[in-house]
């Protein structure tokens, strides 16, 4: 294959043109992949059409996958590594979490081992008019990081957050054994990649309830200041979906929020998978 990497120029994100994801990726032809990945932290590869087998050998090519706690309930039927993200409803019951990730954050930073990459399929984007919703924002953390002053840097580079699955408002109910499943972790706030060794920022409102050392008043101001410096508009790339988008991002360079701005009719479904990841240091 020949591929070209073209950046979105925004502080993140390029998009991988001359891919076929229907067709098999060895080694050499994914090593572009990975390397655009690392240093864009967003990926967009356009116009795919994939089955859910052929997006968990994609997926698998970025490492090994995490089964969501999400999947249990809105699991794609044969493929319990993938789960709909969707406001789509069938006879009464929804197929998919309707409001999910409406918040900054970076998946699964509640977990001892938080995701690695995430990528997402666009298989149906809400339009209204010809315009189409439901944008996905991406932060690069590692520009906000390289952004700060230094008295900031030398103030947190060794400090700790207290991370909490129970932080987050979610859009559907969570179950006392997810809960179990997650009890609070600390990690770096400002962390390295792992394969880059970039430093980048950790910290996000909500999942992130408290700096170990701090106070919880003065814990919780530093969040929500650098929380802020992580979204501001220089450092974010919104993406505009189309239906064929194959999305994936590294959770370690980028937060990611998700636009809420459609209601049925219309209808909105992607396709989901998670990577594992490392503990972050």
């Amino acid at each position: 294959m020949s591929f070209e990497v073209k950046s979105t120029g925004a502080a993140a994100g390029a998009e991988i043109l001359g891919v076929d994801l229907s067709n098999d990726l060895d080694a050499a032809a994914f090593a572009p992949i990975q390397a655009a990945l690392d240093q864009y932290g967003v990926i967009v590869l356009r116009d795919q059409t994939i089955t859910p087998e052929q997006q968990i050998a994609l997926s698998r090519n970025f490492g090994t996958l995490e089964v969501n706690f999400h999947a249990k309930r809105f699991g794609i039927s044969g493929s319990p590594e993938i789960y709909a993200v969707s406001n789509i409803v069938e006879q009464g019951e929804p197929i998919g979490t309707r409001r999910a990730g409406e918040t900054w954050h970076t998946d699964m930073s509640y977990a001892k081992h938080p995701a690695k990459v995430t990528l997402l399929y666009a298989v149906e984007v809400p339009v209204l008019h010809g315009l189409a919703l439901g944008d996905t924002a991406f932060a690069n953390t590692a520009v906000a990081w390289d952004a700060l002053p230094e008295p900031m840097r030398e103030e947190i580079r060794d400090l700790k957050g207290i991370f909490d699955f129970r932080g987050r408002k979610r859009s559907s109910p969570v179950s006392v054994e997810d809960i179990a499943r997650y009890p609070p972790v600390e990690h770096p706030i400002v962390r390295a990649h792992p394969r880059t060794g970039r430093k980048s920022l950790y910290v996000a409102r909500e999942d992130c309830t408290g700096i170990v050392g701090k106070d919880e008043r003065g814990a919780l101001s530093l969040i929500g200041a650098l929380a802020d410096h992580i979204v501001r508009p220089a450092f974010v790339y919104q993406h505009r979906w189309r239906v064929g988008d194959v999305v994936v991002w590294d959770n370690c360079t980028v937060q990611h929020r998700a636009v809420q701005d459609y209601d049925l009719p219309q209808r909105r479904l992607m396709w989901r998978t998670t990577v594992k990841g490392e503990a972050p240091v």
